[in-house]
């Protein structure tokens, strides 16, 4: 044959394969072609799994996942190793890292700064929030929803001043039916801002005993007992109901 010497080589196909790492728990599928060698592997492999190219040991693992042998010549091509769709590549951190270090952010080095310094700091967030007015920074806006909460508590206060303790009472909370019941409690609470009624429902139709996140505010049986606000609360003649018990 005129001295030609035929070199021959794996033929240049694409196989699918499973990545797995020392640094992580995560598998992972990619396709590669079988005419790289194992340093180009590497150098994909950098940007999949977080090991530099120069601290990899490679693995090849069956598609039983038997470990087969290690990919230890870099000149090599992919497609000489004993690699077919679904075999598994794991790839060994030789510089030490341990499953799950990628990802452990407690270890990072944090950027500190005081509240001093980054409020004099002209490229932050806040300044940018300050120049253009808006959040927290509109001080107009601020000042009116202050003003309206204060009117609203203003309000809430005043109505509630007018409820005593023991009264019957008439409550109208939107898109519930009228309950009729007795004041057991005015005031404010712990489970919510503002001034409140505890009623006792003359019919199982409350939320609770008088009992809110383990806090005792009046006595009631289990389902009697509901918070409204003042404005849903009139006062007022409202006798109980016999509900026909006394008809034959």
């Amino acid at each position: 044959m005129n001295g030609v010497i035929i070199v021959t080589s794996p033929s240049v196909d694409v196989v699918d394969v499973r990545l797995t790492s020392s640094l992580s728990t995560f598998e992972v599928r990619r396709r590669f072609n079988r005419g790289i060698t194992v340093a180009e592997l590497k150098g994909k492999l950098e940007m999949i799994v977080g090991v530099s190219a120069s601290s990899m040991d490679l693995e090849i693992y069956s598609v039983a996942d038997t470990f087969l042998q290690k990919m230890d010549n870099d000149e090599a091509l992919l497609g000489s190793y004993p690699i077919d769709d679904n075999s598994r590549i794991n790839v060994v951190d030789k510089s030490g890292g341990q499953v799950g270090e990628l990802f452990d952010v407690s270890t990072v080095e944090k950027f500190e700064i005081s509240e001093d310094t980054y409020d004099k700091r002209t490229d932050s967030a806040r300044t940018f929030m300050k120049e253009l007015k808006v959040g927290p920074y509109n001080e107009e806006k601020t000042a009116k929803k202050k003003a309206e909460l204060a009117a609203r508590n203003e309000e809430e206060k005043t109505a509630a001043d007018a409820i005593s303790v023991g009264s019957r009472c008439q409550v109208k909370v939107p898109g519930q039916p009228t309950k009729l019941g007795t004041v057991m409690y005015v005031g404010t609470t712990d489970f919510k801002p503002g001034y409140w009624v505890g009623v006792k429902y003359d019919e199982p139709l409350g939320k609770h005993n008088g009992t809110v996140e383990e806090k005792q505010y009046f006595e009631c049986e289990d389902k009697y007992g509901a918070f409204v606000k003042p404005k849903t609360v009139t006062v007022g003649d409202f006798p109980e109901e016999d509900y026909g018990l006394d008809e034959m």
